[in-house]
C-alpha cells in the first residue's frame, strides 16, 4: 500500500495555456478511499486565491491520510500544495510532503516557465540542496493539473476529447494521456449526477496494475469535479469517490 495516495496523480491532464477563472474562493472537496473491502482513508482538495510574488494565483491544497483499521498497521500523512497562476493555468510553486509507513519525503520545487527549467529542494535531506533541472513548456505539478482541468469548458472537454501533457512528481516527470471515452449517469451518496468517464494512460509496474488500470468519472458541465476514481493496483484495487464538497462555483445537479 506502499504511496496509496498517489491516486491524486491521475487527476492531472492539460494541454496548452489558458485561465483559471471557475473555482471558487474556499471550495472544498473530500474523497472517501476503499483499498478492496477496506474504509482505507480521505482525501480533501482545498483552494484558496492569493497572490505569489505579487501574482494573482489560486493556492490548491491537498491533504491525504489513512483512518480506521488501515492506519493501525500503515499510516499516511500527505500533504500537497501547489500556487497556480490563474492568468496562465501554470504552477509557481510545488509541495510534496509525505510521510507513508516507514516511507517519507519533503520536495519544494519553484518552476520557471519562461526558459522551461525547475529548480527542486530537497527538504528532507537539506545536504542535497537544491538543483536546477531542465523541464519542458507547460509542465504542470499534481494538483495545478487537476484544476487546469476542471477550468475547460464543455465544449473543450466532450466525448473523443484526448489530451497529453507532461506531469512533475517527486523528482520525475511523467507523459500522461487523457481520452474521453463517454457519458454515464453515475449514482452518488448525494444521488444520480450525469458524468463524463475518462482514461488516462498511465505508466505501469511502479503502482498502477496496467497501462490503463484506471477510470474516473468527472461531473459533465462547467465544474468537472470528480465524483469517482477507480483504479487496479499492483496489488488490489482502490476507490475513491465523493463524500462531501463546499462551494462549489456552479450548482451540482443531483437527481434521486
Amino acid at each position: 500500500m506502499k504511496k496509496i495516495f498517489n491516486f491524486l496523480a491521475i487527476f492531472i491532464f492539460f494541454l496548452g495555456f489558458g485561465q483559471i477563472d471557475n473555482i471558487a474562493d474556499g471550495e472544498s472537496i473530500t474523497f472517501r478511499i476503499h483499498y478492496g473491502f477496506l474504509n482505507a482513508g480521505t482525501a480533501t482538495l482545498t483552494t484558496q486565491k492569493t497572490n505569489y510574488r505579487g501574482i494573482p494565483h489560486l493556492y490548491a491544497k491537498g491533504t491525504g491520510a489513512t483512518t480506521g483499521a488501515v492506519k493501525a498497521f500503515f499510516k499516511v500523512e500527505d500533504l500537497y500544495e501547489s500556487f497556480i497562476n490563474v492568468n496562465t493555468g501554470l504552477p509557481s510553486f510545488y509541495v510534496r510532503n509525505v510521510k507513508e509507513g516507514s516511507y517519507s519525503q519533503h520536495f519544494e520545487t519553484v518552476f520557471n516557465h519562461d526558459n522551461n527549467t525547475l529548480i527542486l529542494t530537497d527538504k528532507k535531506t537539506p545536504a542535497n540542496g537544491s538543483k536546477v533541472i531542465k523541464s519542458v513548456k507547460g509542465v504542470q505539478d499534481m494538483l495545478s493539473c487537476f484544476y487546469y482541468l476542471r477550468s475547460k469548458s464543455p465544449n473543450e472537454l466532450k466525448v473523443g476529447t484526448v489530451l497529453n501533457m507532461n506531469v512533475w512528481i517527486d523528482d520525475e516527470m511523467f507523459p500522461f494521456q487523457l481520452k474521453v471515452i463517454g457519458t454515464e449517469n453515475l449514482k452518488t451518496k448525494f444521488g444520480t449526477i450525469n458524468c463524463l468517464k475518462i482514461i488516462p494512460s498511465v505508466k505501469s509496474g511502479r503502482v498502477f496494475k496496467e497501462k490503463e488500470g484506471v477510470t474516473m468519472w468527472v461531473s459533465n458541465d462547467a465544474n468537472h469535479v470528480p465524483m469517482l476514481l477507480k483504479a487496479e493496483l499492483a496489488v488490489g484495487s482502490l476507490k475513491a469517490s465523493i463524500d462531501d464538497f463546499k462551494n462549489v462555483k456552479y450548482p451540482l445537479k443531483f437527481s434521486k
